[in-house]
């Protein structure tokens, strides 16, 4: 069976220019989709920064999908359009199984391995050429070991295993489960670490990675990446060690880390997750975002996320397929957006989370407040045993982090997704998708 991955083209990266100002490129030999055969021996500087370039455009791919698929799945939201299985299949509508070859599963995982074949080009492409130092090469290499590690993460979210090796698209390694991906993982971020400690950068990070557009910052989110695949471990003291080298602050602002940007030219893209709110008191149920009540009414009294994040609809009767929509999206205000990649906020959280794991309650709690009071709530006052923290931190996670693409994962991993409320009659709990049917072993 001929698999998706061995079907992905390289992806056009020459001109999807991601925000990245006053930049020149050397010509490569094929500037509108540059060609495997043109860069994999003794390729140019030029030709490598292309290469970058394609590899955080491509990170983009599938984003909304993936994170509205889980987050339907989830119970964080539905997402209301023409397509009937976005409140169909995800939902589990009279029980209907999950298809193995639609869109909500098959986006993400063509998203995620162009990705990661870009990223693997990146690497033998600088592998097989004399036009860089050796610092230089470990400047690439780290930078693009880390997007595979990130990507590998979000395919551990969504379907519950992942292909790892695939640099050879003609000898694909075997599917592997939650564990094996994890601590294969690991160990990709520290050698990408290793790397960015004896590293330059001669390429051009988009505007979204300001402020980690240097090997030593960018290492940073390396460390920061190894903190969320550490506590996806269950290794508390591994994603302590991990997150307390990255730009993780308890004092700090909580929007801190790199972040997806989109534009308007003709081969950028926009934020797939922003929807035109309904005004004029119809609600817009054509295409919108809509919010799970429970999140709403579950919420504490004042937390200010709630009505940052999500805002009434002008008509709360306003059904599709007999899900109401009360209401709506507001986490980003034009489809110019940025999307968060790792951002402090979420560090925060897994430093609360690993320090549970590692017996460190008070520490937990700690960090747990500093969320709470950014949200405009007073200190934790419940039991501070490591259950209570754990179900605080869970709940922390749910509204700091509502439509990111967590809660399907969290529920899942503490076994916790039976608890998801059921929205219709018939309706069925999902906890993953599936791979898809070409990919199957």
């Amino acid at each position: 069976m001929k698999n998706i991955l061995r079907k992905i083209s390289v992806f056009g990266v020459a001109i999807a220019m991601l925000g990245v100002t006053s930049c020149t490129f050397d010509e490569v030999v094929d500037p509108n989709g540059p060609s495997v055969d043109g860069v994999a021996e003794n390729a140019t500087i030029g030709q490598l920064n292309e290469l970058v370039i394609g590899v955080e455009s491509s990170w983009r791919n599938g984003l909304a999908i993936e994170t509205t698929a889980s987050g339907t799945m989830g119970r964080e939201l539905y997402l209301f359009d023409a397509d009937p299985r976005n409140t169909g299949d995800l939902l589990g509508k009279n029980g209907v199984a999950l298809d193995n070859s639609s869109f909500y599963n098959t986006a993400q995982w063509n998203g995620s391995y162009r990705c990661v074949k870009n990223a693997n080009l990146l690497i033998g492409a600088v592998t097989n050429t004399s036009s860089v130092t050796a610092r230089e090469r470990n400047g690439y290499t780290g930078f693009a070991k880390t997007v595979i590690a990130y990507e590998l993460i979000q395919m551990v979210k969504s379907y519950g295993r992942a292909r790892v090796d695939v640099a050879d698209e003609e000898n694909l390694g075997p599917i592997l489960g939650e564990a094996e991906v994890l601590a294969a993982v690991r160990t990709m971020l520290n050698e990408a670490e290793a790397e960015l400690n004896n590293a330059d950068f001669i390429f051009t990070l988009s505007d979204g990675f300001a402020g980690f557009d240097t090997p030593g910052a960018f290492r940073q989110f390396n460390r920061g990446v190894a903190a969320v695949a550490a506590v996806y471990a269950g290794d508390g003291q591994g994603a302590l060690n991990a997150v307390n080298a990255s730009y993780f602050n308890l004092g700090g602002s909580l929007t801190n880390g790199p972040t997806h940007v989109f534009g308007t030219g003709g081969n950028d893209a926009l934020n797939g997750l922003f929807k035109v709110p309904s005004a004029d008191g119809v609600t817009n149920i054509g295409d919108n975002i809509i919010v799970h009540p429970d999140w709403v009414t579950q919420a504490e009294a004042g937390d200010l996320r709630v009505s940052q994040k999500s805002a009434p609809t002008p008509d709360p009767t306003a059904n599709l397929d007999g899900l109401f929509a009360e209401y709506e999206t507001r986490l980003y205000a034009s489809a110019l957006s940025p999307v968060d990649i790792l951002r402090n906020e979420e560090l925060i959280l897994v430093y609360a989370e690993a320090s549970i794991l590692a017996g460190n309650l008070g520490d937990a709690e700690n960090a747990l407040n500093v969320i709470r009071n950014a949200a405009g709530l007073p200190n934790y006052s419940g039991d501070s045993s490591a259950a209570a923290l754990t179900t605080e931190m869970l709940n922390q996670r749910r509204y700091s982090l509502w439509g990111e693409n967590h809660r399907m994962y969290d529920m899942r991993r503490y076994g916790l997704s039976s608890t998801l409320p059921i929205d219709r009659p018939g309706d069925v709990v999902y906890n993953q998708l599936p791979v898809p049917l070409a990919e199957e072993n």
